[in-house]
């Protein structure tokens, strides 16, 4: 077997580290761990940490397991808070980082908690996310994490690509929906590499990609809340018209229409076609109908 470079670990070391730890990868925690340098190499690229003109970049990593991408990522030069849930590999992150990169260390910090209770208390003002996020909770971590940490301007997550292909989505897909809306009103999603399932470790049984976002200006243009209420239930009955599946949150199917004839949108039409700007232009229109 040929060794790693200094800074990055190899199928054996993922395996003797989850040994001497004691970890069973489980799919409670979607623990798949990326024993694989050419890919890590390959995110920490596609990640353009630091690329923006940011001479001391910080990244928030979620998820970093037994340490293989925080250690490419802490190889860019920047600094990064990683987010673990796993009491046992957020207690180990530190010494893995001290024995394969010992200059670096200062530069890591450990938030042993559930990325969806964190915010910019917990890790400050992060330029970029960067992780391999399990498919159960991918959409809520980065869509909390949007909304918690203004500072993100880029994101950089694998997923399962089932997953990832709802994040990417364009208005009028088959797999478009609550996801896909729901990032477009903070900036733009794309897929943008498939990722093999042979560089983890365990093997899983789905196929996973890179999906990069790119925060766009702040929108005031309408209150996210009431957009977000609309977007659920548009999609809620996705196969109803607009008119029927947006009744109840209206309050009655001829408010809903009244509402949608004031926001210019087709009553009859149905969520799946329509993009962010109109569901802005129906809850602003829902202020004022």
């Amino acid at each position: 077997m040929t060794a790693e470079p200094p800074g990055l670990l190899g199928p054996a070391e993922i395996r003797q580290l989850a040994e001497e730890l004691d970890v069973r990868p489980t799919k409670k925690l979607g623990q798949n761990f990326v024993h694989d340098a050419n890919t890590v190499r390959r995110i920490v690229e596609l990640a353009e940490v630091g690329l923006d003109g940011d001479t001391d970049p910080l990244v928030l990593e979620v998820g970093p397991g037994l340490g293989s991408l925080t250690l490419g990522l802490l190889g860019t030069g920047a600094r990064v808070v990683a987010v673990e849930i796993d009491p046992a590999l957020a207690g180990r992150l530190e010494r893995t980082v001290a024995a394969h990169a010992p200059e670096a260390v200062s530069r890591l910090a450990v938030v042993a908690d559930d990325a969806l209770r964190v915010d910019s208390g917990h890790v400050g003002e992060p330029d970029a996310l960067v992780a391999n996020l399990p498919y159960n909770v991918a959409v809520p971590v980065v869509l909390h994490l949007l909304a918690e940490l203004p500072s993100l301007r880029r994101v950089l997550v694998m997923v399962q690509t089932e997953v990832a292909d709802r994040m990417a989505a364009g208005p009028g897909g088959r797999v478009y929906g609550v996801p896909s809306v729901k990032l477009a009103w903070y900036g733009t999603a794309r897929k943008v590499a498939a990722v093999p399932r042979s560089v983890f470790w365990p093997v899983p049984n789905v196929d996973s990609s890179l999906v990069a976002f790119d925060r766009g200006p702040e929108r005031t243009d309408a209150d996210r809340d009431t957009v977000f209420a609309v977007v659920d239930a548009a999609f809620a009955q996705r196969r109803k018209t607009l008119r029927a599946a947006l009744a109840s949150w209206a309050g009655s199917a001829e408010r809903a229409g009244e509402i949608l004839a004031a926001a210019g949108v087709d009553p009859r039409s149905r969520g799946e076609q329509l993009g962010i700007d109109e569901y802005v232009a129906i809850a602003r229109a829902a202020a004022e109908v």
